[in-house]
């Protein structure tokens, strides 16, 4: 029985593993979708029949015509060609293939699981979440991709961030079990010891929901200065006496002066954190704040250096995807510590 309940635990661990790796993917072609404005080719859900892509040029004509039927093609992409309108839908199409391989190669092995009573009921009630997680992490990406398809060129920021934080949260679950099974414990988050390091995840996961906020409204487009906003730190062009939140949330200018400021912040609170730990002669986990460190300053640097060359597509991806690593070095070191 022993025996048995170690391979168990070593199944899960690759499988947890193997989920975070899937889930990591499917942010960065998200955020490549996102970057080259490749969200609304697809303009139907199908969940079913879009499975496999175009195999005819007839297809390929229907799902063109219906892409030249919404406000992006019309006002944005005009002159479009077939060929390159391939380019945008294998793209939209590759994000929607990867969500359907997420959710079969998490809820097989977790249904396998259940019959083979690996997991206590406490457990699988986490993993039964993280699946509802995903099902509806599916019905929200419609629900982001709905809003750029009558009225507006591209999707609600709002949809958008509320999808990407959600993706977020998904990683953020599977990373915590990953690190209690690898290290064969169990650790719960919301706990009251290290107040301050969890503190700083829910920070990172604001940023990250106002970096999506920037990126829906192209407000790296504008402002592409640093470390000021052109002549001042402030945006000249926003008044805040004048303005009520919802308005300020949709200015390009505040959102990318909020982006800035919550980025400053973070780092700060992360030397604070850092200062705490050396004092406090916890230095045996110093290693792994190092290491949160280090992701942080090059997360800092890869988004002044996309800003000022203008949101260089290679910058802005990599932006993202040490975002993910960001987060799993900090729960790395909020698990230490917890």
């Amino acid at each position: 029985m022993q025996t048995a309940k170690i391979n168990y635990n070593s199944i899960v661990r690759i499988w947890l593993l193997l989920m975070i790796i899937l889930v990591f993917l499917m942010i960065m072609v998200g955020g490549l979708t996102r970057l080259t404005d490749s969200g609304l080719s697809i303009t139907e859900w199908e969940l079913f029949k879009g499975i496999l892509p175009p195999l005819t040029n007839e297809t390929w004509i229907v799902y063109f015509n219906l892409y030249k039927e919404i406000p992006q093609f019309k006002l944005v992409n005009p002159l479009m060609t077939l060929d390159e309108f391939k380019i945008i839908f294998y793209w939209e199409y590759f994000h929607r293939l990867f969500g359907r391989i997420i959710g079969l190669a998490y809820i097989i092995p977790l249904i396998i699981f259940t019959f083979a009573k690996v997991f206590n009921k406490k457990l699988l009630l986490i993993f039964y979440f993280i699946f509802f997680l995903i099902l509806l992490q599916g019905i929200i990406g419609w629900y982001m991709v709905e809003s750029g398809l009558t009225t507006n060129t591209s999707v609600s920021h709002y949809r958008l961030s509320l999808h990407l934080f959600l993706a977020f949260v998904i990683i953020s679950f599977l990373i915590w079990n990953y690190l209690n099974y690898k290290n064969e414990e169990k650790k719960i988050f919301f706990n009251f010891k290290s107040i301050l390091p969890k503190i700083f995840f829910l920070f990172i996961l604001f940023q990250i929901i106002i970096g999506a906020f920037v990126s829906g409204l192209d407000a790296g487009l504008i402002y592409q200065t640093w470390p000021k906003m052109n002549l001042s730190y402030f945006p000249d062009d926003v008044v805040l006496l004048d303005t009520n939140l919802i308005n300020l949330l949709n200015n390009q200018s505040f959102v990318q002066f909020l982006h800035r400021t919550t980025a400053y912040l973070i780092v700060f609170f992360a030397l604070f954190i850092g200062l705490k730990m050396y004092f406090k002669k916890e230095k045996r986990f110093l290693i792994n704040y190092f290491a949160v460190f280090l992701f942080l300053t090059i997360q800092v640097i890869l988004g002044i250096f996309t800003l000022i060359t203008g949101l260089n597509l290679y910058l802005a991806s990599l932006h993202q995807i040490t975002s993910v690593i960001l987060v799993y070095t900090v729960l790395n070191l909020n698990h230490k510590l917890s």
